[in-house]
């Protein structure tokens, strides 16, 4: 499925399931002996589904094999990580030689594992020098304590579109750019109607709406999820009580939680032309920057823009910043032709051109420094917007973990309940979470 369809919840569920368990991988079954020069077939594996992303891809891998005309590729389309890690673990040669993934958060289990191959050697033979081709947070979440077994393959990032109609309307003259703003300027925009519903809801904050997962928002505050020693620390970072208070702040401003919950109810599916802020329910969006195409092609009735998302109001100085996750690509530990796999991999992930290409064709942030400064990269000024937030030194991605996603999910299912009211304690709360995720971490490691 297209990457922001794909929900934080499905990666945890992975792990939970067992199906990417640390040390369950041979590294050694591969080799690296092959010469990339001689003729051979690879196995690409990837998750695009949708007709025009398939054919982007195809595109990609036509171009590739011009270059390399000694080199067959095979895609296979629409994998999801679990079949993906089952072929890796069975080995053999339907097992593929390189793999996609759009989900960051298996990062830590894929280098950890060593299903996929630290690709730090091939780099150094090949003289690509990652910390001047890649922005540093996506070197961050392709590798995992020092194995860089995955490069970046395209980036989203995350800001706020928001309704220039509204905005004008209510007399608000720009985006706000701190939590105290974001929350005076979400009063003005909510629209009730009767009692306990509305017409328009400046923002909603409730962490079940599309992608408003806490982890998003949570990216604002900058948090640190671990220590050095890898053990979860959400209950000793301030960062935490400040965001938790915040999105309760933002639904008390605006009616409470329990009537911006029946009102959401009451929104269309997030891909379909029933969106909520699409059909003007919302006035602020948090979403990636495929939005605006999306916006474009349903031909909205409304004037919009996109901005970052606002920050607390303690770090006004990181306004710009926002949450970074994004397709990776690596090298199946089991790959008998790892050389060649390299190559394909390099010209992915690193070759301006086909990073530029890709990235028009499917309106994803580009994923290199060269490709983001592209003459030829799309001029449209909202998706640049976008570009911004990725380059802003202040933003962020989720940290690899052992357990994969599974500390997300423990997140996600705490916030749904401060949310709604059902956590009295807040720190009690944050430190039974915390012993939470590092049991979970545990288990992934036995």
């Amino acid at each position: 499925m297209p990457r922001w369809r794909m929900p934080t919840r499905a990666s945890a569920a992975l792990a939970a399931a067992g199906l990417l368990l640390s040390g369950c991988a041979n590294p050694s079954v591969g080799s690296a002996n092959d010469d990339p020069a001689e003729p051979v077939t690879l196995k690409f594996w990837h998750g695009w589904a949708t007709p025009g992303e398939v054919k982007a891809i195809d595109d990609s891998i036509e171009r590739f094999e011009e270059l390399h005309p000694n080199i067959e590729v095979e895609t296979t389309g629409n994998v999801t990580d679990a079949t993906v890690n089952q072929a890796l673990r069975a080995g053999g040669d339907k097992a593929p030689d390189v793999v996609s993934s759009f989900t960051t958060n298996n990062v830590g289990q894929y280098c950890d594992s060593g299903m996929w191959v630290d690709l730090d050697p091939f780099m150094q033979k090949t003289g690509v020098d990652k910390r001047k081709v890649f922005p540093k947070t996506l070197l961050d979440y392709t590798s995992y304590q020092g194995n860089q077994c995955a490069l970046p393959l395209l980036a989203d990032a995350y800001g706020m579109y928001y309704n220039k109609d509204a905005f004008e309307q209510a007399g608000i003259k720009r985006p706000p750019r701190t939590m105290s703003e974001f929350e005076r300027v979400a009063k003005k925009l909510t629209v009730r109607r009767g009692e306990d519903s509305y017409e328009r809801v400046g923002y909603m904050p409730n962490f079940r709406l599309y992608q408003n997962s806490p982890d998003r928002l949570f990216a604002q505050w900058g948090p640190r999820y671990f220590d050095a020693e890898g053990n979860s620390r959400l209950a000793k970072e301030p960062a935490t009580y400040d965001f938790l208070k915040t999105a309760r702040r933002l639904a008390a401003a605006q009616g409470g939680f329990d009537d911006l919950e029946k009102f959401r109810l009451t929104f269309g599916d997030e891909m379909s032309s029933q969106n909520a802020f699409l059909t003007g329910k919302l006035a602020m969006h948090l979403d990636g920057e495929w939005r605006g195409l999306m916006l474009k092609d349903a031909k909205a009735k409304f004037d919009w823009g996109v901005a970052p998302l606002p920050v607390p109001d303690d770090q006004a100085e990181t306004y710009g910043r926002g949450f970074l996750t994004g397709t990776v690509a690596g090298i199946a530990h089991s790959s008998k032709h790892q050389n060649a796999a390299w190559e394909l991999v390099k010209f992915l992930t690193t070759d301006t051109d086909q990073v530029v290409d890709f990235a028009n064709a499917i309106h994803n942030v580009p994923s290199t420094y060269a490709a983001l400064d592209s003459p030829r990269l799309d001029a449209d000024p909202t998706f640049r917007t976008f570009f911004k937030i990725l380059e802003n030194e202040h933003s962020e991605a989720l940290p690899p973990s052992t357990n994969g996603g599974a500390y997300v999910l423990s997140l996600m299912d705490f916030a749904y309940s401060v949310e709604a009211g059902h956590v009295p304690d807040l720190r009690a709360g944050l430190r039974r979470l915390d012993e939470q995720i590092d049991a979970d971490t545990l288990q992934s490691k036995s």
